[in-house]
């Protein structure tokens, strides 16, 4: 029986989406501005990187072919004259958002076709009714923040006050979230996670999609450093998901990475959490290793998007891409026959963007393995496409929405 590797590199996106005009979008391109930035020595940073952007397998997968098909031009200073061996094509958003759950539900087959809750960009940003009985619902002194804030940002301005006062870090973004910064020592990790509970089940008539706790550590300005502990407070996807679907046909879902946390462990059996693209990448190698006939890996790699994306890094950026396509060949030894992999992402995060947000994009579908023919995928695809086609694979029902590429 076959297995899948759905692989999610959260934030890489490939420009070209058509509706990036309406979120502000127009001319974002994660894949295409890194590599101009590579090409122009503007990515060169002693002890990180040098040159242009080296992908090399990604684009024997077909990478550049479905930025092509994306950008209608040649991506700087890349080139592959080798065989294709990948199964490759690009697909567009169709949900109302370019936020986590909206791509990564989209990807399991349901598209977000209702709005969600924002916060304005005011300060503050959050309604006076909600801070107060926040704050009394969780018994805090205060708060601190409320506003639009980057993560890092935030807790250099607030982090030793946050030490002093116990009042926590609450911010928010261009997203449908509110997260929540403490120490993990002085405020307390589990109490941080409490309150963010508490604060998810006052935000359901908001209709905000997220809650995610940010712990950090440090001592001071200078040593303050977010944890791999964050945990995400997500509402229920709206429908069965290709989740649900694999679960109910008796086969395991191994969710790997915040994947548990972005589908609030609906449709999950096991769940899997490393901190970093390594240990991730390392874990995914385990379940290639041990995941029976029939079961569903679906991976994120969030380092992408938290580390590199939002904090507009390009030679971060580029180098974790070129230290992930180095490992490539590692989990492609490791498949078995009839195993799909695809490698995919959930919305964009151009580092060379204005602001700090997530970019309207089209994302690269890159599928691969032993047996699988190579060739283009069809014009036009949906994010739910990607999901109904690894359903197809895995013979279970593809769902209302979406049509496998392989029918």
């Amino acid at each position: 029986m076959a297995r899948a590797f759905l692989m999610v590199m959260d934030s890489f996106g490939i420009g070209g989406a058509p509706d990036a005009a309406a979120f502000g979008d127009e001319g974002a391109d994660t894949f295409g501005h890194i590599a101009e930035a590579c090409a122009e020595g503007r990515a060169d940073v002693p002890g990180l990187r040098h040159g242009p952007l080296l992908l090399p397998n990604l684009q024997r997968l077909g990478l550049l072919e479905a930025a092509r098909k994306v950008a209608g031009k040649t991506v700087a200073s890349l080139g592959f004259e080798g065989e294709i061996t990948g199964f490759w094509g690009a697909a567009h958003e169709i949900s109302n958002g370019k936020d986590t759950p909206s791509g990564h539900w989209e990807l399991a087959g349901v598209p977000v076709t209702f709005d969600w809750g924002y916060f304005p960009d005011t300060r503050p940003s959050f309604p006076e009714d909600f801070t107060r009985a926040f704050i009394r619902e969780a018994r805090l002194p205060g708060i601190l923040g409320d506003c639009h804030a980057s993560g890092t940002v935030i807790i250099d301005e607030f982090g030793e006050e946050h030490v002093r006062s116990g009042k926590p870090i609450c911010y928010t973004s261009a997203d449908s979230v509110l997260q929540i910064a403490a120490h993990e020592e002085h405020f307390g990790l589990e109490r941080l996670y409490d309150i963010c509970a508490i604060a998810r089940e006052m935000l359901y008539d908001l209709n905000i999609g997220r809650v995610i706790a940010r712990p950090f550590v440090g001592e001071d300005r200078a040593s303050f450093e977010r944890t791999a502990n964050r945990r995400d407070f997500s509402v229920l996807p709206p429908a069965p998901t290709l989740l649900d679907r694999a679960k109910a046909a008796g086969r395991s879902v191994h969710a790997v990475g915040k994947l548990n946390d972005i589908f609030a462990g609906q449709g999950v059996t096991d769940v899997h959490k490393a901190a970093g693209t390594d240990a991730l990448f390392d874990l995914t190698l385990s379940l290639v290793d041990t995941a029976r006939d029939g079961d569903l890996v679906f991976v994120n790699f969030v380092d992408f998007d938290t580390l590199y994306g939002h904090r507009r890094d390009i030679p971060g950026y580029a180098a974790a891409l070129e230290a992930f396509d180095a490992r490539l060949p590692e989990l492609e030894a490791r498949l078995r026959p009839g195993d799909l992999a695809v490698l995919t992402a959930d919305h964009g995060c151009d580092p060379s963007w204005h602001g700090t947000e997530h970019t309207r994009e089209q994302v690269p579908f890159l599928a691969f393995g032993p047996g699988l023919e190579a060739g283009e995928a069809r014009d036009s695809m949906t994010f739910s496409d990607i999901g109904a086609s690894v359903a197809h694979h895995l013979d279970i029902d593809q769902g209302p929405v979406g049509r496998s590429v392989w029918i």
